[in-house]
Order: C-alpha cells, then sequence, then structure tokens
C-alpha cells in the first residue's frame, strides 16, 4: 500500500465517524482538488503528498469532518455535463434535480420545439438554466433568482458557461410572483428547484444543508409548499397554452404537491420519483 492509500484510508475513517455519507469518495476527491488532477483515476499515479499538499489534505478533511460542504471545499460541483462554481451564499447542487432536468430535456425533444423559451424560476448557482441551455439545442433560456448573493453566484457561472461555449443564459434578479411579466403566455416550459424544506422540518436536513446552504433557498412555510404555490402561479401567467411546467420538492411531498396543481386546473398531473426512487417532481400542462 502506497503512502496516499494509506493516507485515504485514514481520512475515509474520519469522514465515516463524523457521519459523512460518501467518505470515501469525499476523501478522493479533497485528494484530486489538493493535487490539481483532472479526475480520480489519475491518483493512482500518485504515490504521496509532498508537505504542502498533505498539510493542506489534513486541513481540507478536518473541516470536512466539521460537515462543512465537500462542494465548499472544491469551490465547484459537477452536474450533468456541466460543471458549476457555488459557495457560501448559495444553495449546492443535489444529485436528485438532474432527474428534474431529464424530464425537461426529454420533454422538449418530444414536444418537437424548435426555438423554445424555457425558464428556471429559483435558478440559485443556475443548475437547471445552464443545463437546459447545455442540452436544448435553440432554446432560449432565462433564470430568475430572487436572492443577490446567490445571482452573484449565478453570473460567476454564465461567464463560465460562455466561455466553455454554451449557449448565453438571461439572468433575472426577481421573484417567482412577479419576474418576466414580459413573457407572460409566450414560455413553452417552466422549471424550478425551489425552496420546499417545512419551517417544522429542521431537524431533517444534514447538517451540510441546515448549517451552510442560505435559509432562504431552504425554507418555505408550515408545509414546505409556499415557494411552490407561487411556482404554480407564475406557471400560470408565463406559459402558452398547452406549455409544460416541472417543479422539485421533497420525497414527503409526493402527494400534496400534485394535488395543489390539480386543484389549479392543471392538465396531465404526474408526480415522479429520482433516481434513488424517492418522490421528487411534479409535471403539468397548462391548459390555458
Amino acid at each position: 500500500m502506497t503512502e496516499l492509500q494509506t493516507l485515504l484510508r485514514g481520512a475515509t475513517q474520519t469522514l465515516a465517524a463524523a457521519g459523512v455519507d460518501s467518505p470515501e469518495h469525499d476523501a478522493r476527491a479533497l485528494a484530486v482538488h489538493v493535487l490539481g488532477l483532472a479526475r480520480p483515476s489519475e491518483l493512482l499515479l500518485v504515490d504521496a503528498l509532498d508537505g504542502a499538499a498533505r498539510t493542506a489534505f489534513d486541513e481540507l478533511v478536518a473541516r470536512r469532518a466539521e460537515r462543512v460542504p465537500l462542494q465548499h471545499l472544491t469551490g465547484s460541483v459537477g452536474f450533468r455535463y456541466i460543471e458549476l462554481e457555488v459557495g457560501p451564499g448559495v444553495f449546492v447542487p443535489r444529485p436528485e434535480t438532474e432527474s428534474v432536468v431529464q424530464w425537461a430535456v426529454d420533454a422538449a425533444r418530444a414536444e418537437g420545439w424548435s426555438a423554445p423559451v424555457l425558464v428556471d424560476l429559483c435558478t440559485g448557482s443556475g443548475t437547471i438554466a445552464f443545463a437546459l441551455a447545455n442540452e436544448v439545442p435553440g432554446a432560449v433560456v432565462h433564470g430568475v433568482e430572487r436572492d443577490p448573493d446567490a445571482l452573484a453566484w449565478t453570473r460567476r457561472n454564465a461567464g463560465l458557461r460562455v466561455a466553455a461555449g454554451d449557449p448565453e443564459v438571461q439572468l433575472h434578479l426577481g421573484s417567482a410572483e412577479d419576474a418576466l411579466a414580459e413573457l407572460d403566455g409566450r414560455v413553452d416550459l417552466v422549471a424550478s428547484n425551489p425552496p420546499y424544506v417545512a419551517t417544522t422540518e429542521a431537524h431533517l436536513p444534514d447538517p451540510e444543508v441546515v448549517d451552510h446552504d442560505p435559509g432562504i433557498a431552504l425554507w418555505a412555510g408550515a408545509d414546505g409548499l409556499d415557494v411552490i404555490r407561487l411556482v404554480e402561479q407564475a406557471g400560470r401567467r408565463l406559459l402558452k397554452p398547452g406549455g409544460l411546467l416541472v417543479v422539485e420538492h421533497s420525497d414527503r411531498q409526493g402527494e400534496s404537491c400534485p394535488a395543489l396543481f390539480k386543484a389549479a386546473g392543471w392538465a396531465q398531473v404526474a408526480d415522479h420519483r429520482d433516481l434513488a426512487g424517492r418522490d421528487r417532481f411534479t409535471t403539468a400542462r397548462w391548459r390555458g
């Protein structure tokens, strides 16, 4: 066993003891970050860390053991086919949202839209908006965020995505209930990963979420649906007749979220599970 392998094993044990969900993955990710490698497989070519790298690695492992999000330590997160910069002040994208984007991409293809207008409400770091711009050819994508601190990260990512060759996403500071009035009745698809944690559920999210994600991106009233209600109302205003909406919700809202859309008169309301088999998002078509 090499010195690096021994170091990684010790770091994995430290993180596991601290309650980190993926201790081995995170230990390797921190080593990749410290060494400036392109991918984890390149760790096989490294036998040991020099003094400075070892110190930096030990410090990052200690902070991760304190449940500082891995993405805050590395400064970025991979999401589908893109990389986004994240840190304090913006919600860290989760893998569950990839299922939301996949549905939206598949829907855009199935509808045969040639130049669809797509809107991401509560865009945060730009997760859904930039993924849609990357994957839906010809789309005109708008991202809306109400928190100026989060929007600063979105704008930062916008520059990186354009530099990577993706189409430009139009970004807006605003709230779901009144954003983009100029697009009323002209949008093909609205997507959103809004705040959806109930204020009565503060004990449920991991420390990485409660202690480090901004509260404005988490809390949504006593039932967790306050912002989803705003997204539903915005969808009615923004969408063309027959337009589509997809909204992420918690795994405890698989009945309450679609019920909200059915009560508001939407058609083809359905709920969907994520890759882990948990209730995760609702889709609907606006009757117009």
